[in-house]
């Protein structure tokens, strides 16, 4: 099980959206392992200083949807690529439908096209459960169920890429992979009006804010430790049993949001506490638990990372990188008017 790792020593990786959270994990993961990284990202989401500076990695700034960077990436004849890139996440999909459809539909599309015009071996693409599964749904997901109900077009166009995957997969043979990510945490994503619960509870924490509870506090989420996730996405590159395959890359743990608020008030020692607000339209999810037996099985899946632990790296990341961090988090006119007021008063 363990040559996966050893795979990846010379091989030409393309990771597209490779400035993100995931994608710069991932980046920094190939480079160690000894591959020659290109990393295809158009920064609207991404940050330049996430991105690995070491002579093995080739950025290039540019869209999944600007055919000139495409074929520039794909000049470089990658072996396997790593498709990330997407217009995340619910609510920026909400406000932006159509440029969540270019982006995560025909920028999709475009990724497998020149991948197989290049003869690329494993094309594997970053799904979402949190997306596929819909609002209602027996716990744990498991791969085997399907619903059309979806409640936001990033569920929406993140679905179609993998009927797309299917599509070149069945038609052209074509080694495609769709593991399936759940609540995706830990060092690199920074904080923003369109970004995860967890990176903005932090920021909201080192500021002296209340946090946000959008609910009860009762909602569960299956938080994922970016580690695992790229020891997944490393497998799902590897493994020949991956191939074809749709499965859940999760930790299979449910965590509380109230839960998560008051943990990151205590490990970071911010007095303000919580604070209320009302649920947002398309967050019709109460609870999430992801089954992983199906990934173990395929690819020898064990994520290791205790929730505890990984949320200590995620702050830690935070305190080392304050100025970057601060800098690049955005919280535009757009913003729930909860987080607005806290702004005004905190201000």
């Amino acid at each position: 099980m363990e040559n996966y790792k050893e795979f990846y020593e010379g091989k030409t990786v393309l990771v597209t959206g490779g400035a993100g959270a995931i994608g710069s994990n991932l980046s920094q993961a190939l480079v160690e392992l000894g591959a020659q990284v290109i990393i295809l990202d158009d920064l609207s989401s991404g940050q330049l200083w996430n991105v690995p500076s070491t002579s093995n990695v080739l950025f290039v700034k540019g869209s999944v949807l600007d055919e000139v960077m495409i074929k520039r990436v794909f000049f470089e004849r990658p072996q396997i690529v790593f498709h990330l890139a997407a217009f995340f996440a619910n609510q920026n999909s909400v406000d932006h439908p159509e440029r969540d459809l270019m982006v995560n539909g025909m920028g999709t599309l475009r990724m497998l096209e020149y991948s197989v015009l290049a003869g690329v071996e494993r094309f594997v693409y970053a799904s979402s459960g949190c997306a596929i599964y819909g609002g209602e749904m027996p716990l744990p997901l498991k791969e085997d169920f399907v619903t059309m109900h979806l409640s936001s077009p990033y569920q929406i166009t993140k679905m179609s890429g993998e009927l797309y995957c299917n599509f070149f997969h069945h038609h052209y043979d074509f080694p495609a992979v769709k593991p399936r990510f759940f609540n995706s945490y830990g060092p690199g994503e920074v904080p923003g009006q369109y970004r995860n619960v967890i990176p903005n509870f932090i920021y909201w924490a080192m500021k002296g804010l209340p946090l946000p509870i959008t609910g009860t506090g009762e909602e569960t989420r299956d938080f994922t430790y970016v580690g695992d996730l790229v020891d997944g996405l490393l497998r799902a590159g590897y493994f020949e049993e991956a191939i074809g395959e749709s499965f859940n890359l999760a930790a299979g743990r449910e965590i509380r949001i109230i839960d998560l608020a008051n943990m990151i008030n205590e490990l970071v020692g911010n007095k303000a506490g919580i604070h209320f607000a009302s649920r947002r339209k398309w967050d019709t999810k109460k609870r999430l638990l992801a089954s992983i037996e199906l990934a173990n099985k395929l690819i020898g899946y064990e994520p290791k990372m205790t929730f505890e632990e990984g949320l200590g790296n995620t702050i830690q990341w935070f305190r080392d990188n304050w100025k970057n961090i601060e800098a690049s988090a955005e919280f535009g006119p757009g913003a729930s008017s909860a987080v607005r007021e806290m702004v005004i008063v905190k201000q």
